[in-house]
């Protein structure tokens, strides 16, 4: 029997499901499962699926460092575990998709890989560099809709969407929902809205169409390689809680709240790595925070 990996589906098997879920809090040792931690106690249901989701945003951040520190970036299921998962680390939507994906995988739910294009309220077409999810509950009744889990963008959702055109889903203030929508010309697509202080903003579009990891692969290159990509330009880091978000984006600091107000900050390139460790949760190691600061005076 052929053991050659085809590229379908998300490798659950090879995934340290006990690491995983001690990352985002929700190990509890016997309680995660037994035979080696095969999350037992983590059925796949909707309660299961909002939890991880929550747990995952809310303890894994997002962050494109490796650009700056001179490294690409890799989203096979290895490298991204020993990143985002043994070392405090983040990373952005392929590392962060690609690793909940074969959690959900691992754990029995059905997954399907989506490919967004990042409005963020323009109207110009934008490539789909945006890699998200479709998750179903094994059995489910093909006539009941799944979820759009996001945990990769960096400013939530907080808990997965259910597929219903123009549902609100208040999550702990901060609001969202899905529309039905042409998706840059395609039928059948569908759009991710979420609240501003000045009224909802169409944040990415995307059709149903199945993206799997070599697309997710593909893509990643385009973004930490073409030098037209903005994640090449300057670092940019998030933390969403439920009680804030927190974005870097170079070396400028803004926090905002659920009810929109916003507190900025600059910082000079040398405190970044401390405000990384204190904001962020990130921990630079080794050399990489002499790295980043001198990669950051560079260009100042």
């Amino acid at each position: 029997m052929s053991t050659e990996d085809l590229g379908l589906g998300w490798r659950g098997g090879a995934l340290d499901l006990p690491a995983y879920l001690k990352r985002i809090g929700l190990y509890t040792g016997a309680d995660a499962g037994t035979d080696a931690g095969t999350g037992a106690a983590l059925p796949p249901t909707e309660e299961t699926l909002r939890a991880l989701h929550r747990a995952h945003v809310t303890s894994i951040p997002f962050e494109n460092l490796e650009i700056m520190l001179g490294r690409p970036i890799e989203v096979d299921l290895e490298t991204v575990q020993a990143k985002l998962v043994g070392r405090p680390r983040g990373g952005y939507c392929f590392e962060h998709s690609g690793l909940f994906a074969a959690a959900l995988e691992r754990l029995g739910f059905e997954v399907t890989g989506l490919l967004g294009r990042v409005m963020m309220g323009a109207e110009k077409l934008r490539p789909p560099t945006h890699g998200i999810l479709h998750v179903r509950l094994p059995g489910q009744d093909p006539d009941e809709p799944g979820w759009l889990a996001d945990v990769g963008f960096g400013g939530g959702p907080l808990e997965p969407l259910r597929f219903r055109d123009g549902e609100e889903d208040d999550q702990d203030g901060w609001g969202y929902r899905l529309r039905r929508g042409t998706a840059g010309g395609a039928a059948g697509g569908w759009e991710l809205h979420q609240t501003t202080p000045g009224g909802w903003l169409r944040r990415h579009i995307f059709p149903m169409n199945e993206a799997f990891r070599v697309d997710f692969e593909a893509l990643n290159f385009y973004v930490y390689a073409h030098p037209r990509s903005p994640f090449t330009m300057r670092p940019f880091v998030q933390r969403f809680l439920p009680e804030s978000h927190r974005v870097l984006d170079g070396t400028a600091e803004t926090l905002t709240r659920p009810d929109g107000s916003v507190e900025t900050r600059e910082h000079a390139p040398a405190a970044l790595p401390d405000v990384l460790a204190s904001d962020f949760a990130i921990t630079l190691e080794g050399g990489d925070p002499e790295r980043l600061v001198a990669w950051l005076e560079e260009r100042a």
